[in-house]
């Protein structure tokens, strides 16, 4: 088996390795391929068929290994962790003293083996209705260039990372809650599932409701008992969670800032 690098031009490739039960894994690929100053995909081959891939996306200090598959045909044979400790070594070569990754069931044990441990746990819910009463807050606002350093603020208290290069590209769709002159939070629709981020419980709340006008799901940590208690409310359990699993130094975050993640690849 050789590991090489997976280029755009192999993205198409893919399908023979989309795992039952996850969106579509080709856009995120062509976004990662397109963006490899800060994203880093790699491709298992053997002879000339792909039996595994993976991805590193860097942010600044802090790395999160994603989209980690193994082709069905070829499991139980190693590949998991060749993927997983060539992304590793990649991410401690780039200088990265944190590494993250949201773990599947199939997938824990892998990364446990590699040294990694369970942070917290992400729940997540469906079939969720916006009820008539759930309006639109009238502190929530468009995003405006003024709002970038407070979204910077939160960003960096809730991940205890650097990345607001990455975030930057989704503002102009975004919305901030602000009370009175302060902006307790911000909702980034086009950012992956959605991102929603706050430092109160009456933005995070509000901001949720919002997005539940063209969303019927929702993942956040358990952490978050504000958004556990609003779904538990309107009679919404979790039907699954997922680890989110760290190797190396750990960080201050805030998880209980987080009202709808990102997605499975950087939390």
């Amino acid at each position: 088996m050789t590991i090489e690098t997976l280029n755009n031009s192999d993205v198409n490739l893919l399908d023979e390795l989309q795992p039952s039960g996850w969106g579509t894994i080709l856009p995120a690929h062509e976004f990662y391929t397109t963006n490899t100053d800060f994203c880093s995909s790699i491709q298992i081959l053997n002879n000339t068929k792909i039996v595994g891939i993976g991805t590193t996306i860097i942010h600044n200090d802090v790395a999160w290994l994603a989209h980690i598959i193994v082709h069905q045909e070829n499991r139980n044979e190693g590949i998991g962790q060749l993927i997983t400790q060539s992304l590793v070594n990649a991410s401690k070569a780039r200088n990265c003293d944190t590494i993250y990754l949201i773990a599947t069931d199939l997938g824990a044990p892998v990364y446990t083996k590699s040294g990694f441990e369970t942070e917290t746990e992400y729940l997540f819910f469906k079939d969720i209705k916006a009820e008539e009463s759930w309006r639109i807050s009238g502190n929530i606002v468009p995003f405006h260039t003024d709002h970038k350093t407070a979204i910077a603020a939160i960003d960096k208290l809730t991940s205890g990372e650097d990345r607001m290069f990455h975030l930057e590209r989704y503002l102009k769709d975004g919305f901030v809650y602000h009370n009175k002159t302060v902006i307790e939070g911000f909702y980034l629709p086009s950012f992956g599932e959605g991102l929603i981020l706050a430092k109160t419980e009456e933005a995070g709340v509000q901001l949720m409701k919002m997005r539940f006008r063209d969303h019927d799901n929702a993942s956040f940590p358990k952490d978050n008992t504000h958004a556990i208690d609003f779904l538990y409310k309107y009679g919404y359990k979790e039907f699954k969670t997922a680890k989110r699993m760290r190797l190396g130094k750990q960080r201050d975050w805030n998880p209980s800032n987080i009202y709808n993640r990102i997605g499975g690849n950087i939390g």
